[in-house]
C-alpha cells in the first residue's frame, strides 16, 4: 500500500465526496438489513396465523381473519418494496460521490503527470520509449482510479456491511450465524485466487494485442515498401501468427472466467444448504422460528457478493500498487535543467561559446571536445560538418536542451544558465532537422509559436520560407488539415512550413539544423535567397552538410568528430584549401539531387 500513499492528497481534495458516499453507504447498508427483518417477522406472523386461521374458519370469522392477514402480508410486501427502492436510490448517490471523485482523481492526475512529462529534459526522451510513457499515464492511471473508485466503493460496503450483518446475525442465533458463514471465508479466498490467474492472463493478452497493434501500424505504415518488396503474403503469414497466439492467450482467460460465477454459486449453494439444515434442526427443537431460517439465507445472500469482493478488491489494490509505483517512478524524476536566476531580458544576440565539451549522459558519447567561436548580433555562423560531427549538439546546447559538460555558453554577455529558459527559448527560432508538423490545419502548425496568431504574418513567413504558392493550390489553403506527423506534404514542403513556423515568431537568433536537406538545390537558393533579409539584425546559426546552405554565413566553422578542425568565411576557407574548400568542389562537381 506504501506506493498508493502518494495519491492521499487526491482524497483530501475530494474529501467531501468521500465522506458523503461513506455516509451513504451506511444507509444504504441499513435498507438491506431491514427488508430481511422484515421477512423474518412476516414469515413468523403467516405461520402464527394460520394456526390461528383454522379455529376462527370453524367459528365462522375465516373471511374477517383471512381479509386481516392479507391486509398484513400486503403491508410487510410494501415495506419491503420501500427499503429496496430506498437502497437503490442510496446506491445511486454512492456511484455519483466515490465514482465521480475517482474520475475527479483521475483527470487531476493526467494532468500532473503530463505537465511532469512536458517540464523533464530532452535526456528523459532519450531513455525511454512513447509506448512507455503513454502506458504509464493512460493504463497506468486507469488502473490507480479502479483502486480509487470500485475498490474503494467495494471496501468501504465490506467493511460497513459485514459487521452490521454479522453483529445482528449473532444476536439473534449465534450458532446458526457459524454454520451459515461456514463457506465464505472459502468463497472468498477462491475468488482471490482465480482474479489473480484471471489479471495474470489479462495482462498477457494485452501484451499479444500491443505487439499485435504494433504489427499492423508497421505493415500500414510501411505498405510502400511491402509491396515493392513483395512481401505480402510474408506479412499476411505473420499476422496469422501473431493472431493465432492472441486467439490462445484469449482461450486461456475464457476458461479462467468460467470458473467464476459457478464457484460462487456453488459455494452460496453450500451455504444456503447448510443454513436450511442446521435452522430446520433448531427448528424442530424449538430454539427458532421457521422465519429466522428464512431471514438467515437472505444475510448469506447480502453477504456473497461483499465477501466475493474481497478478493477482487485485493487484486486490484495489488495491480494499483504496482502501477502507482511506476507512476511514482517518472513523478520522482526531477529537470535538472533549471534557471540559476530567472532572468527575463530582451535579446540582442551576442554569442560566445569557450571551451565546449559535451557528453551524452544516457549513452557516454563524447559529441563536443573543447569548442569555442563567437558570433555577434546580427551575424551568421555556418557550421559545416559530416555526420555524427557534433552539429546538432551545438543546436541542443544553445537551446539549452543539455548543460554543457564542461566549458560555457555566453548569450549577451551572460551564462546562458541564468536567463529564464522560457523567456530564452522563445527569443530562440528553431528549424530541427527531424522536421514534426501536428495534425491539424497548415495556418496552426506555423502559428505554433505565436501566443496571439496573425493571418498577416502567417502568410509573410510562408512566403519567406517560399511555400506560400504550395499552401494556396490546396483547395483550402491555408486551412488544410495535415494529416499524422504532417504526411500530408511532401518531405521538402514539410521543411519549407518547419521553416515558417521559425520565422512567425520574430526571433532574435534563428537556428537552423541542416533544415534544407529535403529541398533541391533551386529552392534551396530561393529560401536562402528571402531568409537572407530575414537574417539581417538577427543573430542566425545555419547547419548543414551541404556547402551551399553555409556559404553565405559571415562565418564558418568545420566540425569532424566533436573538434573544430577549420574556422573563417567562405573566401578564406576555399583559399586555404582544406577540408570546406575539398567538400566544395566534391559538392559542386558532382551536383546536388534535385527532389521532385
Amino acid at each position: 500500500m506504501k506506493p498508493l500513499w502518494r495519491i492521499n492528497k487526491y482524497l483530501y481534495k475530494y474529501k467531501g465526496l468521500l465522506l458523503l458516499g461513506i455516509l451513504f453507504t451506511v444507509i444504504s447498508n441499513i435498507f438491506v438489513i431491514i427488508p430481511a427483518q422484515l421477512v423474518r417477522i412476516a414469515i413468523d406472523y403467516v405461520v402464527e396465523s394460520f394456526s390461528l386461521f383454522r379455529p376462527l374458519t370453524k367459528g365462522g370469522m375465516g373471511e374477517i381473519a383471512r381479509g386481516i392477514f392479507l391486509e398484513f402480508v400486503f403491508v410487510f410486501g410494501i415495506l419491503i418494496l420501500v427499503m429496496a427502492l430506498l437502497r437503490g436510490f442510496f446506491l445511486f448517490l454512492i456511484r455519483q460521490t466515490i465514482i465521480i471523485m475517482s474520475r475527479h482523481v483521475e483527470y487531476d492526475m493526467k494532468n500532473e503527470i503530463f505537465e511532469h512529462y512536458q517540464n523533464l529534459p530532452l535526456s528523459f526522451y532519450r531513455k525511454n520509449s512513447t509506448g512507455d510513457l503513454m502506458a504509464r499515464i493512460s493504463e497506468d492511471v486507469s488502473r490507480v482510479r479502479m483502486y480509487l473508485g470500485p475498490a474503494i466503493m467495494y471496501g468501504l460496503n465490506l467493511l460497513i456491511l459485514f459487521p452490521l450483518v454479522i453483529s445482528y446475525m449473532i444476536s439473534v442465533n449465534a450458532e446458526l450465524t457459524l454454520y451459515s458463514l461456514l463457506p465464505l471465508p472459502v468463497l472468498s479466498l477462491s475468488i482471490y485466487f482465480v482474479n489473480n490467474l484471471i489479471n495474470e492472463r489479462s495482462e498477457k493478452i494485452q501484451k499479444s494485442l500491443s505487439s499485435l497493434s504494433t504489427f499492423v501500424q508497421e505493415a500500414f505504415s510501411g505498405i510502400r515498401v511491402l509491396k515493392a518488396f513483395v512481401r505480402e503474403e510474408d506479412s499476411a503469414r505473420q499476422f496469422a501468427e501473431a493472431s493465432e497466439e492472441y486467439k490462445h492467450k484469449s482461450i486461456e482467460l475464457t476458461k479462467v472466467n468460467a470458473l467464476f460465477f459457478p464457484l460462487i454459486m456453488a459455494l452460496v449453494g453450500i451455504s444456503t444448504i447448510i443454513t436450511v439444515y442446521a435452522g430446520g434442526m433448531m427448528v424442530i427443537q424449538g430454539e427458532i422460528g421457521y422465519g429466522v431460517i428464512a431471514e438467515f439465507i437472505l444475510y448469506v445472500n447480502i453477504l456473497t457478493w461483499p465477501v466475493t469482493s474481497l478478493g477482487w478488491v485485493t487484486s486490484i489494490v495489488q495491480r494499483a500498487a504496482a502501477s502507482q509505483t511506476r507512476i511514482n517512478e517518472f513523478l520522482d524524476i526531477q529537470n535538472d535543467i533549471v534557471s540559476q536566476e530567472n532572468l527575463e531580458a530582451i535579446l540582442e544576440g551576442d554569442i560566445e561559446v569557450s571551451n565546449l565539451s559535451f557528453v551524452y549522459p544516457d549513452s557516454g558519447i563524447r559529441a563536443l571536445n573543447d569548442v569555442s567561436f563567437q558570433i555577434k548580433a546580427g551575424q551568421t555562423l555556418g557550421i559545416i560538418g559530416t555526420t555524427g560531427s557534433g552539429k546538432s549538439t551545438i543546436a541542443n546546447l544553445l537551446l539549452r536542451m543539455y548543460d554543457p559538460t564542461m566549458g560555457e555558453i555566453l548569450i549577451d554577455g551572460k551564462n546562458i544558465q541564468r536567463y529564464s529558459i522560457s523567456s530564452l527559448r522563445k527569443q530562440m527560432g528553431f528549424v530541427p532537422q527531424d522536421v514534426f508538423l501536428f495534425s491539424d490545419t497548415i495556418a496552426n502548425n506555423i502559428a505554433f509559436g505565436l501566443d496571439h496568431p496573425d493571418m498577416a504574418l502567417i502568410e509573410k513567413a510562408a512566403k519567406d520560407a517560399d511555400v506560400y504558392q504550395n499552401i494556396i493550390d490546396f483547395p483550402k489553403g491555408f486551412e488544410t488539415m495535415l494529416g499524422e506527423r504532417g504526411i500530408t506534404l511532401s518531405g521538402g514542403q514539410k521543411q519549407r512550413v518547419s521553416i515558417a513556423r521559425a520565422i512567425a515568431k520574430e526571433p532574435k537568433i534563428m537556428i537552423l539544423d541542416d533544415c534544407l536537406s529535403a529541398v533541391d538545390t533551386k529552392t534551396e537558393n530561393a529560401i536562402l535567397t528571402a531568409l537572407k533579409k530575414i537574417m539581417e539584425n538577427r543573430t542566425s546559426i545555419i547547419i548543414s552538410h551541404r556547402v551551399s546552405s553555409a556559404k553565405l554565413a559571415d562565418q564558418i566553422i568545420v566540425l569532424d568528430e566533436g573538434r573544430i578542425i577549420e574556422q573563417g568565411n567562405h573566401e578564406s576557407l576555399m583559399a586555404k584549401k582544406g577540408v570546406y574548400a575539398d567538400l566544395f568542389e566534391k559538392q559542386t562537381n558532382s551536383g546536388e539531387p534535385i527532389e521532385g
